[in-house]
C-alpha cells in the first residue's frame, strides 16, 4: 500500500463558515486532493436531506476534498470507520448506523455527509461532537466525547487522529475495497436487528442482514429479500 499521505496534506482553518462542505465545494477544483477544511463554528451546518446540524464551539466540523475519479456511495463509509477508530483511540467504543451515522451508548455522536460533482470531486463532511454542548431537545438522542469521558478532550488531538484514520481508510478504499467492506460489516451494529427504513414517503420494516459490496443494505422483509440503496434507519419501528 502506498504510504504517501493524501487526506490532510493541506488544512484550511476557519473561525466560522456557513458550512465546511459548501466552502470545500467552492474551492475543490483549485486545491489538491486531500485538502481539509476545518471550522470552529458552522452557521448553517447540515446533514443528510438538508437537516440542520448544530455546530457550536467545541465540536469538530470538517470536510475533506477527495478526487477518486468517480462517484461511489461507499465513500461515506470512510468517514464512519475513521470516526469509530478515532473514538477508540480515546477509549470510547462506537458503532456505525448504516449508512452515515456513528453512535455511542445508543446515541448519535457523529454524522457523515458526502456530496460531489460527477467525476471531478467528492466532499466528505464530518461532524463530531467533542466538547460542544448538546441541545436540551437532543439530550436523549445525542452524546459527545466529553459526556462519555466525563472530561474535556483536546480537540487538536482528536483532529490529528481523525485525519490519520481518514487517510488510512481512503487508501484502503482505493487499494482494498474488499477490506473496507469487511470492516464496515464488523462495525455496523444494526445487522441482525429489526429496523424501520424511511426514504421520502416510503417506509419498510425488516431485519437487516448484510451490507452488500456496493454499499446497499440487504433487508429481509416478510420472508423476501430487499435491497435498500439509502434511507433513514430507526432501530425501534413505530
Amino acid at each position: 500500500m502506498d504510504s504517501s499521505k493524501v487526506v490532510g496534506i493541506r488544512i484550511i482553518r476557519l473561525e466560522e463558515v456557513d458550512s465546511t462542505n459548501e466552502y470545500a465545494k467552492r474551492i475543490a477544483l483549485e486545491v489538491p486532493e486531500g485538502t481539509v477544511v476545518v471550522a470552529r463554528r458552522q452557521s448553517s451546518g447540515r446533514g443528510r436531506l438538508g437537516r440542520r446540524w448544530a455546530s457550536p464551539d467545541g465540536g469538530l466540523w470538517l470536510s475533506a476534498i477527495l478526487k477518486p475519479g468517480k462517484p461511489d456511495p461507499r465513500l461515506v463509509f470512510i468517514g464512519g470507520l475513521a470516526v469509530v477508530d478515532t473514538l477508540l483511540d480515546f477509549g470510547i467504543p462506537g458503532g456505525i448506523k448504516w449508512p452515515n451515522d456513528v453512535w455511542v451508548s445508543n446515541k448519535k455522536i457523529s454524522g457523515v455527509l458526502t456530496e460531489g460533482k460527477g467525476s471531478e470531486y467528492v466532499i466528505l463532511g464530518i461532524g463530531l461532537n467533542v466538547n460542544n454542548p448538546i441541545p436540551q431537545e437532543l439530550g436523549e438522542s445525542a452524546t459527545s466525547m466529553m459526556m462519555e469521558l466525563g472530561k474535556t478532550v483536546p480537540i487538536e488531538r482528536v483532529l490529528e487522529r481523525l485525519l490519520f484514520h481518514l487517510d488510512v481508510w481512503y487508501r484502503i478504499y482505493r487499494e482494498r475495497p474488499d477490506l473496507l467492506m469487511a470492516r464496515l460489516r464488523e462495525r455496523t451494529f444494526i445487522l441482525g436487528r429489526t429496523v424501520r427504513i424511511t426514504e421520502g414517503e416510503t417506509t419498510v420494516t425488516g431485519r437487516a442482514l448484510d451490507v452488500l459490496d456496493d454499499g446497499s443494505l440487504l433487508l429481509e422483509v416478510g420472508g423476501e429479500l430487499k435491497r435498500i440503496l439509502y434511507g433513514d434507519v430507526s432501530l425501534r419501528p413505530v
